[in-house]
């Protein structure tokens, strides 16, 4: 299909580009040392941890700590992979090219995204090579690393499909990293305002908020609310993007 082979083109040409194994490089250093650093914090009060009844264990005082950071250093990380996606097109005026291609819309927007999901979810194989690696010294709670790396993955979708949608709407990279960082910021922290407001108005916030529907997950909660939450914002962006493209070739 021509929609995994623009995902295919899109993914082979980031990994041209040295920004991509920059990006690897740094966010792996930043996590391993963070993981590392978690890890000896626990060795040093095991001792103590033994002496409680139903003590928290390595997922918990580990493996979810290092996930909370890894989503913030995301959220950081999203605009930079997805700044280029469109605009860059746009800029080096090769987006006429793109839209005259038998393709619809449709399908560059998902191969693009795919594309990028694609990397995303290499970030995220390698960082769970960490949790992974305890299982040769203890135990492990399964389903809370499958729970809390399914929604690290839905957050990133979702920083990833707003990202794209910024690149379309301008021809400089930067100012459609600046944008997406903007939005996901006040999207991760628009539940703090929600406790100073109303009831009706506090709930609206909360649910907005892609940190509170995050939380639930590095719970060990899954709830069919936060799964719905993450698909209808990745397929808001992604119409959005599509209808943005469709607007741009017909005005050519």
């Amino acid at each position: 299909m021509m929609i995994f082979t623009l995902a295919k083109r899109e993914l082979r040409s980031l990994f041209l580009s040295p920004l991509a194994w920059a990006i690897l490089a740094i966010v792996q250093f930043i996590l391993a040392y963070m993981f590392l650093s978690q890890l000896q914090e626990f060795l040093l009060v095991q001792p103590k941890l033994a002496t409680l009844e139903n003590a928290p264990g390595v997922t918990e005082l580990v493996i979810v700590p290092l996930y909370g950071s890894a989503a913030f250093i995301m959220m950081l990380v999203s605009p930079l992979l997805t700044m280029r996606l469109i605009s860059e097109e746009r800029r080096n005026k090769s987006l006429a090219l793109l839209l005259s291609a038998p393709v619809s819309m449709a399908e560059i927007i998902i191969g693009k995204y795919l594309g990028m999901l694609a990397f995303a979810a290499i970030m995220i194989f390698m960082m769970t090579l960490m949790p992974l690696s305890l299982y040769f010294a203890g135990t492990l709670d399964s389903g809370l690393l499958f729970t809390i790396v399914l929604g690290i993955t839905l957050l990133l979708a979702a920083f990833l499909s707003l990202g794209l949608y910024m690149s379309s709407l301008t021809a400089q990279p930067t100012i459609a990293a600046m944008s997406t960082f903007g939005v996901l910021l006040i999207l991760w922290i628009i539940d703090w305002a929600g406790s100073k407001t109303e009831a009706a108005a506090s709930g609206l916030l909360q649910y907005l908020s892609m940190l509170r529907h995050f939380e639930a997950f590095t719970k060990g909660i899954f709830d069919s609310s936060d799964f719905i939450y993450y698909l209808l914002f990745i397929s808001l962006f992604l119409i959005l993007s599509i209808r943005r493209l469709d607007g741009d070739r017909l005005q050519r």
